[in-house]
């Protein structure tokens, strides 16, 4: 470089690093063409008491030959238009985090030692357990792609925090979600929910084999939650699915949930057995699907009860519930038993047996905080409602999807279940007569928290459960009528 261009640098070591822009667009001259600009001898007055080697170089930057030195290609070019190949952009004033040497390398993207691209630094700089927490949110493709940008991420991405409580959607081939390499890390999984559509072959054999490949890698699965998406096919029994979770039955003695109430398909005493003979520490198993079928017997639910002591939760078809149920339950030696969950929708719950009230009020008095929830659905009659609807069984969920008539149910649960209730839903068609039973339960239930009316319903039901149900947390109760799907309202 030439000398004299070189005394116009600026000497950025001894000048604070904000300055650095300022004094460098002050020290440059104007492009070519321009009047030259009168020196800017504010500058070095400010600097009076700088360094001899700043106040030489404004000095030099000013001197009115710096400039034809330092532009002595735009003086070359003066007057003529410059061809494509040599074209001349006009000078622009470096930045100061670019033109300070002491600018750190981690804001210019590089690793200061080896160059390495910002995500292996990123994961130099932070700690394995962060980006475990980072990473156990991601779908479970893009867990595959973060294991393979580096060692260190290989590392988190494996990490049993990250697999603990793992959300899997089988929307593709298991070779496409999981790559070899990470099947090892099944055996970190704790609670697992998997989402498949039973329509799509591909996701139906993902998760499938899936299912399987926890059956043998996964001896430590204490949560297990299946939901199907979208129809099944017709006559679908759904034979591959079941099977496989037989197999996690009978290989996760750890297992504490067990949730199958999104699958379609018919549910048996098999499953209930082998429940019972492998998974001794269950404390929920929910069986009350939407299933047109009941094929679960109380002689199995009983077996489960026996084998499972420490059972806190369970749901089923009415159907699989007998009273000698109700006095296992009741026994001293369980375990406090918390939530009933009970669907009434086959026409084997039709024809259910009743209850007796006294197992009823044995089993509530044996556990207090005993919650029941009650869904019935349009197979049941009007007299086998009348028989299902029992004044001491402590409802706090019911929802009502009945053919025949509803506003009796309503009132029913208005006068018997207002100590108890905490959710109704009801759908039907609106009338007069069913607003003033929607009505006389807001007066009545003072704990409900929701509230979900799928019909249009008259302002004074509205006001009503707004002014006399402190507790109410989210409604549904629409003034007219709205495109579907109906969106509850949330109380703040």
């Amino acid at each position: 470089m030439d000398p004299t261009i070189s005394e116009t640098i600026l000497d950025c070591s001894v000048i604070p690093p904000g300055r650095c822009h300022q004094l460098a667009s002050n020290c440059v001259s104007p492009p070519c063409g321009a009047h030259p600009r009168e020196p800017d001898l504010s500058l070095l007055r400010r600097h009076q008491g700088s360094p001899p080697t700043l106040r030489t170089n404004l000095a030099a930057a000013h001197s009115p030959g710096s400039a034809a030195r330092g532009f002595r290609v735009c003086a070359k070019t003066q007057g003529r238009r410059p061809s494509p190949s040599r074209r001349v952009s006009p000078r622009v004033p470096p930045s100061p985090l670019r033109a300070s040497p002491s600018c750190p390398a981690v804001l210019r993207g590089q690793s200061p030692a080896s160059g390495q691209s910002p995500p292996s630094l990123l994961s130099r700089k932070l700690p394995e357990e962060v980006l475990a927490l980072i990473f156990r949110d991601l779908p479970l493709r893009d867990r595959a792609a973060t294991s393979r940008v580096c060692k260190a991420w290989a590392a988190a991405t494996s990490s049993s925090a990250v697999w603990r409580d793992t959300n899997i959607s089988c929307d593709s081939e298991l070779e496409d979600l999981l790559p070899p390499y990470l099947y090892a890390c099944l055996d970190h999984i704790h609670n697992l929910r998997l989402e498949y559509e039973p329509s799509k072959k591909p996701s139906r054999r993902a998760a499938t084999e899936l299912l399987r490949a926890l059956a043998d890698r996964a001896p430590g699965l204490r949560g297990l939650r299946l939901e199907c998406r979208g129809e099944k096919p017709l006559f679908d029994a759904g034979g591959d699915i079941l099977s496989a979770v037989h197999a996690v039955c009978g290989a996760a003695p750890q297992l504490r949930h067990l949730h199958l109430r999104r699958l379609p398909y018919t549910l048996d005493d098999t499953l209930v057995l082998q429940a019972a003979r492998g998974c001794p520490e269950l404390r929920s198993l929910f069986l009350d699907n939407h299933a047109l079928v009941n094929n679960v017997q109380p002689s199995s639910v009983l077996k489960l009860l026996e084998a499972c002591p420490h059972l806190r939760a369970l749901g089923l078809h009415l159907a699989s519930l007998s009273p000698k149920a109700l006095e296992l339950l009741a026994a001293p030696h369980r375990a406090p038993f918390a939530l009933l969950a009970l669907r009434c929708a086959c026409p084997e719950d039709a024809r259910a047996s009743l209850l007796p009230d006294e197992a009823w009020a044995t089993l509530r008095c044996r556990h207090p905080g005993l919650e029941v929830e009650l869904e019935l659905e349009p197979a049941l009659s009007d007299e086998a409602v009348t028989r299902v609807l029992q004044p001491a069984v402590p409802v706090a969920v019911l929802r009502l999807n009945l053919s025949g008539d509803t506003v009796g149910p309503v009132r029913f649960a208005a006068c018997h279940y207002a100590e108890t209730l905490r959710t109704l839903e009801v759908r039907a068609s609106a009338s007069t007569e069913l607003h003033t039973a929607l009505e006389e339960v807001a007066a009545r239930c003072a704990g409900l928290r929701e509230i979900h009316c799928f019909c249009v319903v008259r302002p004074s039901v509205l006001d009503a459960f707004r002014a006399q149900c402190p507790r109410l947390r989210s409604y549904t109760l629409k003034l007219k009528r709205e495109p579907h799907p109906w969106r509850p309202t949330l109380v703040r």
